[in-house]
């Protein structure tokens, strides 16, 4: 039995640590913060969407970085795994829309509550309040010194720290630190899965407002780089919402350089002839009414004004006076309907951090160091990152796996 230290008690630290623990190793877990898992408990607002229960195979679809980097450990812990691990910790689980995968009641404390007690029951020791100042390797090991000056030997350790995404739940980067005075690469770092700021004057009338069922796209000049379907968010300084987080990390490099313009299909479901055969058949039944009086049925209420004041159709106006030209103009807003994008929100809003310690210089098979013996690293502080929908935690639990399964 050999001693593993374990930097960092976020989802990727207690995967490890149960799973070493469970393979007869002394476990112990380095944790700044009062408690496990703070940025986990946060995850999916609040209801934590641990994995994605698509084929394995459609896994490294979602993955933006090195995604041949996972292959053994996408299938050395598939997501059926993390699935049937959680389950047999007594943890209810659902699957929603694009196969997302949730607790039964919705609460990731829960999640946080069964790996905290399967670490308990395991034996592993949870160091609280107490951040890592410094790993240094030894001859034979590594010793891990605290903040408060003590220090620990093991003889292997985990850098499991996560990245710099939500500061607020002790993200700050540490493990970055250690990973370079250890020799390490780390690759360019920004925020990921992240809101965007948007240019137009009458977005912050939107706040809050959220739309379901779009069809968006992102284009750069004439090209589209990004198209998805599913729900966004409109905020005080932009958008936000799944498809919206999921093309942050696509566009990143071009929103750098250039301002990116956001289509929304706001009635994907039609085409555009559908679409002009309804609003003249809404216009027919409020012939007599003014056109900002006439859209009730179409759009929610908020988003409404908006639409009058871009459509370039007088709000006075009464629908039986509308042009067919006017009409069609106001067909094709609705199938695309424009905003600027110019900049990526900080990382105090980021779900991830894009970026990392390079998958060049560790092993795909164990998460080892190919620079530093028996020193393992697991989770998003690697080079490796997703979009939405699960597929970011699924990283981590199978990296995690694989660095447990193969310390020494």
């Amino acid at each position: 039995m050999s001693r593993v230290l374990i930097a960092g008690g976020g989802a990727a630290g207690m995967f490890a640590a149960v799973h070493a623990a469970r393979r007869g190793h002394q476990v112990e877990v380095f944790e700044k913060n009062d408690r496990p898992g703070r940025k986990l408990f946060i995850t999916g607002k609040g209801r934590c969407n641990l994995t994605n229960a698509c084929d394995t195979e459609e896994l490294f679809d979602a993955v933006l970085s090195n995604s041949s980097f996972l292959y053994s450990s996408f299938y050395g812990c598939t997501n059926q795994d993390v699935i049937q691990f959680f389950e047999e910790l007594g943890l209810k689980l659902k699957v929603e829309r694009g196969n997302r995968v949730f607790p039964a009641s919705d609460h990731s404390s829960d999640v946080i509550r069964v790996l905290t007690e399967e670490m308990k029951r395991q034996g592993v020791i949870l160091h609280m309040n107490l951040a890592v100042k410094e790993i240094i390797p030894e001859r034979e090991g590594f010793t891990v010194q605290t903040a408060d000056g003590r220090r620990f030997f093991g003889d292997s350790c985990i850098i499991a720290t996560g990245g710099l995404s939500y500061p607020s739940t002790g993200s700050t980067g540490d493990g970055y630190r250690w990973a370079k005075a250890l020799g390490h690469q780390v690759k360019s770092l920004s925020p990921g899965l992240v809101p965007i700021e948007t240019k137009e004057q009458w977005v912050p009338a939107l706040q809050g407002l959220s739309l379901k069922n779009v069809s968006v796209s992102v284009r750069d000049g004439g090209r589209k780089v990004y198209e998805e379907f599913g729900e966004m968010l409109f905020t005080h300084y932009g958008v936000s919402g799944p498809v919206i987080l999921s093309a942050s990390s696509r566009i990143s490099v071009r929103l750098k350089n250039e301002n990116l313009v956001l289509s929304i299909d706001l009635k994907p479901a039609l085409s555009e002839k559908q679409l002009d055969q309804r609003v003249l058949r809404d216009f027919e039944e409020n012939k007599n009414r003014q056109f900002k009086n006439s859209l009730g049925k179409m759009f929610p209420a908020r988003l409404i004004p908006v639409m009058v004041k871009l459509s370039g159709i007088a709000p006075e106006k009464q629908v039986n006076m509308v042009t067919k030209e006017e009409r069609g103009q106001f067909v094709r807003l609705i199938k695309d309907f424009k905003l600027t994008l110019i900049r990526l929100r900080d990382y105090k809003e980021a779900v991830i951090t894009r970026g990392g310690v390079s998958v060049k210089e560790i092993d795909p098979g164990t998460m080892e160091s190919k620079k530093v013996p028996d020193l393992y690293f697991a989770g998003e502080i690697l080079d490796l990152d997703a979009v939405t929908g699960g597929y970011n935690l699924q990283i981590a639990w199978s990296t995690a796996y694989m660095a447990a399964q193969a310390v020494r």
